[in-house]
């Protein structure tokens, strides 16, 4: 039975690498961009966890803004994505510019809880 499993996650996996395959280079760089986001939002809390969190609002700050960030590009990603039908009459570069004014409006909103 454990064999069969073993077939089947290999199946998967192989699967998922070939679909990725297909998948344009622009829509890769927005994905490695979210998984830098909440890879440093994780390096946040572990740091948070082992040195302690004495400044809180920087902590939640910085937290909020990698969390914020990646959200933003989740967003940017399902816009620009060219098999996405709800957004074919949406320009790239239209996307783009929303991603840009959304995430200087959250760092200002972060920027204000600091102080």
């Amino acid at each position: 039975m454990a064999r069969s499993t073993g077939k089947d996650a290999h199946a998967l996996f192989h699967a998922l690498r070939s679909a990725y395959a297909a998948t344009p280079t622009n829509l890769k760089i927005i994905d490695l961009y979210v998984g830098f986001s909440v890879f440093t939002a994780l390096t946040q809390v572990a740091y948070m966890a082992i040195v302690g969190s004495f400044p809180f609002n920087s902590f939640l700050s910085g937290v909020l803004s990698c969390i914020g960030t990646a959200i933003l590009a989740v967003c940017l990603r399902i816009q620009v994505n060219k098999e996405n039908k709800e957004f074919k009459d949406l320009a790239p570069e239209r996307a783009f510019a929303d991603f840009v004014l959304c995430n200087l409006v959250l760092h200002l909103v972060i920027m204000n809880f600091l102080g």
